[in-house]
């Protein structure tokens, strides 16, 4: 069973990743996210369909502390950060995490 991709962010954030294909996307606009995200992302967590879920890194601020703890630590779906300079190390962890193996070892 393939599992989808989704998008949580912004109409901006979002479009590109819809255009590319993406099916399952949360749009919450910018001046709502205080309300709105965090039922975006309890959405997205509780489809059990989706196997990635693509964020932006500055959106973790609107999350109250608890569903950011789940968010960081979820190894299904596997939550992915773009900005915020967070560099490969991360994604490279939790793509460890979510398929068991370490793609980037020259060993595997």
């Amino acid at each position: 069973m393939s599992q989808e991709i989704a998008v949580i962010g912004s109409p901006e954030f979002t479009t590109g990743f819809r255009l590319a294909g993406v099916r399952v996307f949360e749009n919450v606009p910018d001046e709502r996210k205080d309300e709105e995200l965090d039922e975006a992302v309890s959405n997205v967590l509780r489809n059990d369909d989706v196997g990635i879920a693509i964020m932006h890194e500055d959106d973790l601020d609107h999350l109250p502390r608890k569903l950011r703890q789940n968010v960081e630590t979820s190894v299904e779906p596997t939550f992915v950060m773009l900005g915020g300079g967070a560099g490969s190390g991360g994604l490279r962890e939790k793509i460890k995490r979510a398929i068991g193996i370490d793609l980037m070892d020259e060993d595997n």
